[in-house]
This record gives C-alpha cells, structure tokens and sequence, in this order.
C-alpha cells in the first residue's frame, strides 16, 4: 500500500491524527539513540479504539507498529519503518490515584513528573526516577524498565507494576497479572523452559537484557505484567497501567562521599548499602568539570576524584542524620560533606541531572554518544569492571564521562565511539565491551534496554537456547512479528541505520562560521542526540528552552524536533527550499535558550538563521523580512520626523493597510517613537551627559561629563535602534549612572548597528556589513581598554556572540565580544558603587531570553537581593521576541507563549508592583497585552 493510501485508510478511522509528511517522518526518525529509520507515518492516537484500529491497518498492509512516548530512548527502540504511534500526544490522563491502596492507573504518555506532581498531595510517589522523568512517559518506562537513582530503595519499574492493559500483536485487549492463562500457550511455554528461567535470567537487579521472563517461575507469583516490563515494544502495545505507589520519606538527608577515583567508590558500596539507603549514585571528576564548565559553578564537594551521592531518610530529619553519621563512619572515603539543606541537596542532585546530557561531549569537547551508555555488573564486581572498562577505552581510542547507579551495579557512560568507522572499528569497540562485560557476570543493559543498539549483542550474553526461548515468548504476543521488528528477536545488526555514519560535511558558507563545531553545520546540527529536554517544563528549575513546544505540545516545535528535521537537510534528504524545513522554523522564536538549556547546547536560534540564508540568499524574500528585517534602516528615516510618523501609525485604516503589506499582523499596534531620540538629544546638548534626575528636558547640565570624568577611563554606551527610537529615557539613565561613577560617556560618532533583525531574518550578508562597521566605530576605544555597555539584551547578545561567529576572521570580532557589559555586570565590577537600598520593596522582573542564553542574569539577580528587594522572576520567553511575534500568523502562538509566564504574573502582581524588562520586546509585549509598562534596570537604580 502506498503511503498515501495508508494515511487514507487510518484517516477515515481515527479520532486522533495521521501524518505522513516528510517534515513528520523526519522529526520521528530517531530518538535519543545514534539510529535513524524514517518511519511510513506518524499517528497520534487519541483512545484505545484509535490504537486498534492503527494495529489493524498495520497487520494488513505488511507495516510495523512502534510505540513511542517522550522518545528518550538511547536504545532506538521508539523509532520504526512502519506506523509509529505517539502516546503522548493525547493519550497522558491520570485515571485514577487511590492513595489508600497506593495504586495509580495511568495511561501510557503520562509523563512520570505529571504523575509524581499528582501523587505528592497524599504524600505518595512512584519509585523509579530516570533522570528524564520531567519528560519521560510512563509506557517507555514500562517498555524499558527503568529505573533511576532510588531503584536501589524501591526498586525498578517491573517492582511497580501491578496490572497491564495492552493489545497483543494480533490486537486482542488482554489484562495482565499474575494469571499465565490469559494468554493461549504461556502455561506450556513457562513449565517446558524452567530451567533456563531459574538459571540464565533475574541472576542480579539489574540484569535488563533480553526479556524478563523469571518473573514468569511460580515462585515468583507468576507475574505476567511484570515479565512484560522490558519488552520494549515488541510484545503489546500499553492501554493503561496499574502501578504502585510508595511513601514519600518525611525526611531526607544527602551524604557525599569523596573517594580517589570512581572505581575505589564503587569498591566501598557494599559498606554504603548496609545502611539501606533510598538512593546512591557515582559521580566522576570529569563530569563535575563538566558541570563546572556549563553551569559557571558548583556546590562544594568533599576532597576526591569520584564521589558518591548517598541519600538516606527517616521519619524525622535526626533520624535521617543520624543514619547519614552512621554511614560516613562506616565507609572508608577521603572526605565527606553531609548536606541537610533541601535546596543545596536540589542543586548538587542538578549535578548529576546536568550531567546525563552533558555527557554527550568527551572533556576536550567531542560528541559522545550512546551505544554502550548503561551496562550493568553485580555490584561486587563493579570495582573491577571499571578498571578494566577504563583499559578497554583507552586501547580503543575512545572516552567518555562516567556517572550511574552504583548501589545497583549501573554504570552510564557516553563515548566518543568511531561511528564514522562503522562497521569496522565500531563493532569491533562493541563486541569487545560486551565480551568484558559478560566475563564479569554482568548485561549488555542495565535499565534503558537494547534495542537497536545492543540487541545483536545478546547472542554473546545468552546461549542459542535462551535466545530461542526469547524468541518463543515473543511468537506468543506477536506471531506475524508486526511489533517493533528487529529488536530483541531477530535483530537488526548494531551497525545498520547509523543516524551519523556517512554524513557529508557541510562547511561554512558565507553565513555562521560554527567555530565551536570545527565549521561544520552538519556536526552542528548533530549535537542533538535526542535527549528531549526541550519537551520538559523546565520553567520552575530556571529553564526558558522552547517557549513555542510549551504552547502547542508538538514534537515539531521543540529543539529535537527541528534539529531532526535539519539533519535530513545536512544529509541530503531534504533541500533548504522544503516546505517541511519552513514548516520546522516557522515557530522557532529564535530566543536562543536552547543554547544555554540544551546539555548538548543546540543552538536553533543560529541554524534558523543560516536555514534562511542559504534558502533565500539572492532570491527574492517575503516582506517581512524586508518591514522588519530592515527595521533599523526605516527606524533611521522615521525619527527624523517622529510626529509624522506617529500620527500616520495612529490611524487605524492606514495602519491596517500599513502593517498588511509590510506583512505584519495587523492586531499590532505599531509602537510610538519618542518625540526626540537619543542621539538627537545627545547632539542637542553638545554631547553633554544630564547629571540631574530621568527628565529628558529638566536635566542639570552645568557639570559636562569631561569634567565628571577627568583622569578616568571612558566608557561607550552601546546605543542600539529600539532604546535610541522608543525609549531613549532609559540611554539617559544609563549614561548618568556611569557618570556618576567618574566615568566620561561616549557613545558611537556615527549611527551603527549589530545587525540583530538582518540575523534573525538570515540576511548574513547584510548583517555581517553591520558588524563591520561597528567594529570600525568601536576599534579605538576598545583597543584602549575600554568598556562597551549594552542596554538592549538582544542587541548585548550579538555583540557577546554572534558577532565572533559572523565574523570570526576579524581581530577586532572577539576584543569587542569581550569588552561588551551588561548594565548589571560593568556596576558589578565597580569596587565602590553600592547599590540603592529598597527593603521589602517587591517587583516582577522579566529576564529577556537572549540574557538568559548568552549572559546569563546571575548578576542582574545578585544586584536584585543587594537592594532587599523582593523579586518575582518571571522564566520563559514573554512572546513577542523580536521579529516573530510581529509576523503574519503568528499572533496566536505569541500571546500563547505570553501565557506561559508573562501573563499570569503580571495578572498575580498588584498594580503598584514595576515590571523590570531590558529587553524592548518584553516591554512592549506586555504593554500590549496587559495595559502594564515597564522599567528598565538603568531606570529603577537611578529612581531609588
């Protein structure tokens, strides 16, 4: 059947969606694995009968179903050639909590974070917690027993469950429980094979390869649904599931240990078991440094190369300190740190949740990737496993940062492995790593299962006759083989499907030099190794990644999403001309909180950017590239006659026309331009800087700012378009604070810009002359010594990055990059400035996204508590971003976005409360859709 026929057939028959589109295809074409299988299409089920119906159109056109959640599987085992079904799309509803039983009944897209956020109000939780739990869905759990930290407390996902409501292969509904009858033949298969049950498999906790068939032995209760767990796909497609819930600890405390080296932690864990603690995880240097290195700092940790993470509990906090004293007395580590605040344990446990994707670069800065990333050992063993892993590695050439569940046995590693290599060196490195993995009694896979990337190794692991009783077991649910085919039985070589193996370079052409990528988009593009932070609400951790994903729930809208889609373009697949590749950015807001948020630091902000370029360099554009894009250059004409202008965009019937044709949405309003912009009142009072109060026109000027700044170095005020244009109040409170410091202003002799809405349209070229002559107005200051200070964040930004990159053959590109402040960081550096005090004085502060990502607002925060100020912080992107929330089409999704954060603290904040917003666009979005103005920081210190 041709593709479009079977979307035909599903169509007609489903509630929920069908999507064979090559941008669809394209976005489920892996997961967090190095595998890449372009699925025929993509359905997102909305009910059992839709998942049915789905099975069945599959079974009788000879295509293969693939369940998949959040797709965080690093196996590849959520990716498929036929149907892949999206559960968690539509099918994520919490049925039913019964806290008395300590039951939940879920369906499979519920996401584990949803679950343990409905759970917490009867003091209850489910056990297992992978590291992607605020993405993560139930069924992949179940798919994949995981497991998590505290499996070594309350064990792992097959320990939860209870009942399973699944179709088989052949899509009759079956209950599973502990009743070997509810599937013809399982009774006879179970009694013909108990020898190889009771003496190949369950030999240790974390044996997860192959199938989990122990659970099947009468002594073991005959456990149907439990044996599921761990199927991956291959048995049954999940309905809902009955899972049990455990106890919140009443109180917990975190002990880190510190040891010479990981492999001497994991030495001592037997001593570290022996005083039952809810969780244990090991740490090394390297991913420490890691952390170190992307997140500016770290808690303190105790003296020691490795560390391990112990966390014990009780009913009251001394009981749960006084087993924390017990085990730092009974362990044998360097030093040790017994943290009892709940917030630095949070952020010291951000080590290792930072840690899982930052895993995907070696230390000196190559991808890593997932393959051999979670085999286990008995923990006995560990010690030695290590050892020898480490010798493995280096005689293969290939590195990778250490962390896992040591208390159990799981060790998690990420390699820079010789995928370009394949078959050759690759599968060499392979076979090797599992034969040592075997030689010490351990499995292939500890929790995440093996998939495409390990299930042909389990031929080393398990003799020809457990494979075979795999094999039958697996016949019984699915005869015709129609459920996720290749993995577990008859397997697909490790080597086929490399999503990496065979990619053309694509160099540097004209647009983004990728500096950090050796020049390479296509290794940029690839840093997505699918571990789908994006798809998380990171909102209450800090996180601003994917404002758009927050709005629609579409994997299309988040980083992995467009990612996928532009390493189809890198391949060859796609041009730069598809509508998919239009279809993939159009809702990108180019925020670039991916590239602060994202462990692999995936920048889309700058692959949307270099997309357009290459799309439409020397072609005609659309409008609004040339309305908006060219924004600086209309800006220059209008405020040479500012009341003109005004009052033609104060017309409702020539502004609806207006903004029709320049391609803007005409429910804009057109923001108004200050009677006077700032360089005209700069020249206007002979370059004088006012000393007296904000007022643009009372100001003192009888002190001039040479005067102010006699024997003190200058300092540039960086005036960008929208502060000069809209707000030029605020370029005058900056440049008084800064002389009242002693310093002399200047700003720019000539009228320059960074480019920002030339780079956000992709027009490089154009951008890159702007930079130029910025550089050439900044040079001699700069080379001086001298201090650039930003006050519009998206235009600091540029300055701070994008400007290296467009330009990374200029000198001057990165002496400017480093001498550009914030307004906050160059106060920040003043050694006798102290900041105004306003105790108990409370404001809501929106960070722009462009800070977040590339400057950070630490400083800006600190400044905040100096002051005794009561802040609310309002995390994620207010929506207008630029360009973006003025295009055609996409009002909609910009006041959506708006409601993500912007919105509802302002609607929480009194109308006395000030909303603090650098960024134009922040101001401006929420004068627009709230009524409210806003200050900018220069405006707030100088009115204290």
């Amino acid at each position: 059947m041709t593709k479009d026929r079977v979307v035909e057939a599903l169509g007609g028959r489903l509630d929920g969606v069908v999507d064979a589109s090559e941008r669809r295809r394209a976005e489920y074409s892996s997961d967090a694995s190095n595998y890449r299988v372009l699925p025929r299409a993509v359905v997102f089920p909305h009910s059992d009968e839709d998942v049915a119906v789905t099975l069945e159109v599959a079974g009788d056109n000879g295509l293969s179903v693939t369940a998949r959640g959040g797709g965080t599987s690093v196996a590849g085992n959520a990716i498929g050639p036929g149907l892949v079904l999206d559960f968690s799309r539509h099918m994520h509803r919490i049925l039913e909590i019964d806290p008395h039983a300590r039951v939940a009944r879920v369906q499979p897209g519920v996401v584990l974070s949803e679950l343990q956020r409905a759970a917490r109000p009867h003091g209850l939780r489910f056990g297992p917690d992978p590291s992607t739990q605020n993405r993560c869905t139930l069924g992949g759990m179940i798919g994949n027993n995981a497991c998590g930290p505290r499996a070594v407390a309350w064990g792992r996902t097959s320990d939860t469950v209870r009942e399973l409501r699944i179709l088989d292969g052949t899509g009759v509904e079956r209950t599973l429980a502990n009743d070997l009858s509810v599937l013809p033949g399982l009774a006879e298969f179970t009694a013909a094979n108990l020898a190889v049950l009771r003496t190949d498999l369950g030999r240790f906790e974390r044996q997860a390869s192959g199938y989990g068939l122990e659970h099947l032995l009468p002594e073991r209760g005959s456990a149907v649904a439990k044996a599921f767990v761990g199927s991956e796909g291959t048995c049954g497609l999940l309905l809902d599931a009955t899972v049990e819930l455990v106890a919140l600890p009443k109180a917990a405390v975190l002990t880190v240990l510190g040891y010479p080296d990981i492999a001497t932690a994991a030495d001592n864990v037997a001593a570290v078991m022996a005083c039952k603690p809810t969780a244990v995880e090991g740490i090394d240097a390297r991913l420490v440094d890691a952390v170190r290195a992307h997140r500016g700092t770290v808690p303190e940790l105790p003296r020691g190369g490795g560390w391990l993470f112990v966390e014990t509990s009780g009913d009251t906090p001394a009981e749960a300190l006084a087993v924390a004293e017990q085990l730092r007395r009974s362990v044998d580590a360097l030093d040790s740190r017994i943290v009892t605040d709940p917030a630095v344990a949070a952020a010291l446990w951000h080590i290792r949740a930072d840690g899982a994707g930052l895993a995907g670069r070696t230390p000196d800065g190559q991808p890593a990737w997932p393959g051999w990333e979670d085999a286990a050992v008995p923990p006995q063993r560990l010690g030695a496993y290590l050892r020898d892993f480490a010798d493995l590695t280096a005689e293969h050439g290939v590195d990778g940062l250490l962390y896992g569940h040591i208390g159990d046995g799981c060790i998690h590693v990420r390699l820079d492995l010789p995928i370009a290599d394949a078959p050759q060196r690759f599968r060499r490195f392979l076979f090797d790593a599992a034969e040592l993995v075997v030689r010490h009694g351990g499995s292939l896979s500890g929790e995440h299962g093996d998939g495409r990337a390990r299930s042909e190794l389990l031929s080393l692991m398990y003799s020809r006759q457990v494979l075979d009783v795999f094999a039958g077991y697996k016949a019984l649910f699915d005869p015709a083989d129609v459920l996720n085919p290749g993995v577990l039985v008859a397997p697909r070589p490790i080597d086929a499907d490399l999503r990496l193996a065979g990619l053309p370079l694509i160099p540097a052409s004209g647009g983004f030099a990728f500096p950090h990528d050796h020049g390479d988009l296509s290794t940029a593009v690839h840093r997505c190794v699918g571990v789908g932070k994006c798809r998380a609400d990171t909102r209450a951790a800090g996180g601003f990644m994917c404002p758009s994903y927050l709005a629609t729930k579409d994997e299309k809208d988040s980083t992995r999403g467009r990612a996928r889609v532009l390493q189809e373009v890198v391949r060859g697949a796609l041009p730069w001309s598809s509508d998919a590749v239009a279809e993939s950015l159009d809702l990108c807001l180019s925020c670039k909180a991916c590239r602060s948020d994202c462990p692999a630091g995936v920048d889309v902000a700058t692959y949307k950017a270099e997309a357009l370029y290459r799309r439409y360099r020397h072609r005609p554009r659309p409008i609004d590239h040339y309305s908006l894009g060219w924004l600086p250059r209309w800006l220059a004409l209008a405020t040479r006659m500012p009341r003109v202008a005004n009052r033609l965009a104060g017309s409702a019937v020539l502004r609806r026309i207006g903004l029709r044709a320049a391609g803007i949405d005409p429910r804009r309003a057109v923001p108004r331009l200050a009677d006077r912009s700032f360089r005209r009142m700069w020249r206007d009072f002979g370059g004088v800087v006012p000393l007296a109060g904000p007022s643009l026109d009372a100001a003192d000027t009888s002190t001039t700012a040479t005067e102010a700044g006699t024997g003190q170095p200058d300092v540039m005020l960086w005036v960008d378009t929208f502060t000069d244009a809209f707000d030029p109040e605020i370029a005058l409170a900056a440049a008084q604070l800064v002389q009242s410091l002693g310093y002399r202003v200047r700003i720019p002799a000539r009228r320059v810009c960074c480019g920002l809405t030339w780079i956000s349209t992709g027009q490089l070229d154009g951008a890159r002359a702007r930079l130029r002559a910025t550089l050439d107005a900044l040079d001699e200051h700069v080379r001086g010594g001298g201090i650039v200070i930003g006050l519009e964040p998206s235009c600091t930004a540029v300055l701070r990055s994008d400007l290296p990159e467009l330009l990374p053959e200029d000198p001057r590109a990165a002496a400017t990059a480093r001498a550009v402040r914030t307004l906050a960081e160059f106060l920040a550096e003043q050694p006798n400035w102290q900041p105004p005090q306003s105790p108990g004085r409370t404001v809501v502060v929106q960070p722009h996204c462009h800070q977040h990502a590339i400057m950070g607002f630490d400083t800006d925060r600190q400044l905040l508590a100096t002051m005794g100020i009561n802040v609310t912080e309002i995390t994620g992107c207010c929506g207008l971003a630029g360009n973006f929330g003025m295009q055609r089409d996409h009002y909609d999704i910009s006041v959506a976005v708006a409601e993500n954060g912007l919105l509802p603290a302002l609607r929480t904040a009194g109308q006395e409360t000030i909303l603090l917003a650098d960024g134009f666009s922040c101001r401006t979005q929420a004068a627009q859709l709230s009524g409210r103005q806003s200050r900018h920081l220069a405006q707030f210190l100088l009115e204290q």
